[in-house]
């Protein structure tokens, strides 16, 4: 692109934009979903329409201390709030982040929510959460490498991090005037970027786009579950989990 743009001060005023307009990733969960993940029945996505394995969160959720990172939108959040967790959401968008807000007002939910680059964790000290919620969202930032770095960090050990984002494609995509601006990112730079700061990786599935022509052919989705080492217990249980996912 010719003109010098800063993509988090325009995907900021163009995820605001989306929220006005009704995009499906910013519309908040009803009551009925809340009161079903009150009562221990619930799911979160990370790509598409697809539920993340409830093996891949801690056998106990509740008090577990929850970073949803680029999550805003009243979804995520809310859900895991519900079933017991201490929820932050991290989002660049204001408007985002009021759907969360919304929800919490509603249900009575005690959820916080940070506005921020998700390259930049530093509102957080180390050693923060246990638990990492990362949906599609990393294609509208620049660069990889800070963001596993920060979440690295932000992460207590045998803390999980789990990550969705798409197939890689070759360019950076803006659609239409004021519209969303989109990165390309490399297998190398999702996956051997969260290995290059000292994750291992559990897991790794892949599943078609539930909205783009591809899906009949190739997988349109990614989505990884991975954990920071840092005591004998978290490496075994991570080499335990990868052993189990060959199989």
């Amino acid at each position: 692109m010719a003109e010098q743009i800063d993509p988090v001060a325009h995907n900021r005023a163009a995820w605001d934009r989306e929220v006005a307009s009704g995009n499906e990733w910013t519309r908040p969960v009803g009551p009925e979903v809340i009161a079903r993940a009150r009562a221990g029945d619930w799911s979160v996505v990370l790509i598409g329409y697809e539920p993340t394995p409830r093996d891949w969160f801690p056998a106990e959720l509740d008090g577990a201390v929850v970073l949803c990172l680029a999550s805003g939108g009243g979804q995520q959040g809310p859900v895991l709030a519900a079933a017991g967790a201490d929820v932050t959401v991290f989002d660049n968008s204001p408007a985002q982040l009021a759907r969360d807000e919304e929800v919490a007002a509603r249900e009575g939910l005690g959820i916080r929510t940070v506005l921020g680059d998700m390259r930049d964790l530093s509102a957080f000290p180390d050693a923060s959460f246990d638990v990492i919620v990362n949906p599609t969202s990393n294609l509208f930032c620049p660069e990889l490498a800070p963001v596993w770095r920060e979440s690295f960090r932000v992460l207590r050990p045998g803390g999980v991090l789990m990550t969705g984002f798409l197939n890689p494609d070759e360019r950076a995509r803006a659609y239409g005037e004021g519209g969303l601006i989109e990165y390309s990112h490399t297998l190398t730079e999702q996956i051997g970027g969260q290995l290059a700061v000292g994750f291992v990786l559990t897991h790794l599935v892949a599943a078609p786009h539930h909205a783009d022509a591809t899906a009949r052919y190739m997988p349109g989705y990614f989505a990884t579950r991975a954990i920071k080492p840092g005591n004998d217990h978290a490496a075994s249980t991570a080499r335990a989990a990868a052993s189990d996912s060959s199989r």
